[in-house]
């Protein structure tokens, strides 16, 4: 099971020019949103020396749902933690070892330890988080308040 630790309040990729036809501003704002700017360059960059999953986010009318894909980490290298309005998630992903005398052709698979933060919006319940871990996928769930879901008003005749 997961343990989620609250934790008292305290005070990507390097972007790539596109070709100018298929200039995508969203593309463009994406990579600006995962560009790590004391990072290495990509091509100095070896697989095995970063794991960062990558997490989908989305908002209903009653909740904020995190998913990210987990392959090859038990639960208890997970650790999800609430500090204020701050949603952390870090893990560690333990490489395989290798016998000497082992023929590896590629290594491309990458492990280690990882670590990520997202902001909750004030409208998060962070006393009802939810968190599950099924077939590698990591599901949190985040209960809007029930003042923050949007009701419908009728109009007085």
């Amino acid at each position: 099971m997961f343990s989620i630790t609250r934790k008292p309040a305290q005070n990507a990729a390097t972007p790539s020019s596109a070709a100018l036809s298929e200039w995508d501003p969203f593309k463009v704002m994406e990579q600006l949103m995962r560009w790590e700017p004391f990072a290495e360059p990509l091509p100095l960059r070896r697989a095995d020396l970063s794991f960062v999953p990558r997490f989908d986010v989305k908002e209903t009318k009653e909740a904020y749902l995190f998913k990210a894909d987990l392959p090859g980490i038990k639960e208890d290298d997970v650790e999800i933690a609430l500090t204020g309005n701050r949603l952390t998630i870090s893990g560690h992903r333990q490489s395989e070892e290798h016998k000497e005398g082992d023929n590896i052709f590629t290594l491309e698979r990458s492990y280690g330890s990882f670590s990520r933060s997202f902001t909750l919006p004030d409208t998060a319940d962070s006393e009802k988080i939810k968190a599950e871990m099924k077939d590698g996928v990591l599901s949190i769930t985040l209960p809007k308040r029930t003042e923050a879901q949007a009701r419908k008003v009728s109009i007085n005749k």
